[in-house]
């Protein structure tokens, strides 16, 4: 079975991604699984430009077909903040409950109705040399005035959906895995990982 580079050393997201490509035809390996210790500068302006920074250069220091994604939460009352930076939200070495608790703490004067936010994903596959293809994946929602649930990383347990009535860390994985931002662009990108296996 080919390999394919997941540009992530993250164990949330190389869970995810095993169980959303696991159909592709493809064995997910890791950077550090390669020998690979290379961190990529994220200076891209959007998720898409983030993607292809480290789809490129990890498909440039692996010789293998590489999957990237960049992803993050756009809160709309926040003018789309954290965006880019949802990462590094609250500060460089802040945990997921700090970015969680500093979000809360920005929105806290925010009425429900106007609490609307959605997670965005793009994927980048690149082979070295140039990045061949990306998808992109959104998923709508609202930010909670406190977390919930343990089911997830980053944002999970302060972004509800309403017509679950839950955050999408109260949501079983095999749900998750069908609605989120992450699933809907890895449905798009093992379709077209698929074909390449296949060809």
């Amino acid at each position: 079975m080919p390999k394919l580079l997941l540009a992530s050393n993250n164990r949330g997201k190389l869970r995810e991604y095993a169980s959303l490509l696991s159909g592709s035809g493809f064995e997910l390996v890791t950077p550090a699984d390669m020998g690979i210790d290379i961190t990529v500068a994220e200076t891209g302006t959007t998720f898409e430009e983030n993607a292809r920074l480290k789809a490129a250069a990890l498909a440039e220091a692996s010789g293998i077909l590489t999957l990237a994604d960049d992803s993050g939460l756009a809160v709309d009352a926040l003018g789309g903040e954290p965006g880019v930076y949802s990462a590094r939200y609250a500060g460089e070495n802040a945990t997921d409950t700090d970015r969680n608790a500093y979000l809360l703490s920005k929105m806290h004067t925010i009425p429900a109705e106007k609490r609307t936010a959605r997670f965005c994903c793009v994927i980048a596959i690149a082979q070295p040399g140039h990045i061949i293809a990306t998808f992109e994946g959104t998923c709508e929602g609202f930010i909670s005035t406190e977390p919930r649930g343990t089911n997830g990383f980053g944002y999970d347990p302060v972004f509800y959906l309403p017509e679950y009535g839950k955050t999408m860390a109260e949501l079983p994985s095999e749900i998750k895995n069908s609605i989120s931002h992450r699933s809907i662009a890895a449905q798009k990108a093992s379709r077209f990982l698929i074909q390449i296996a296949t060809s």
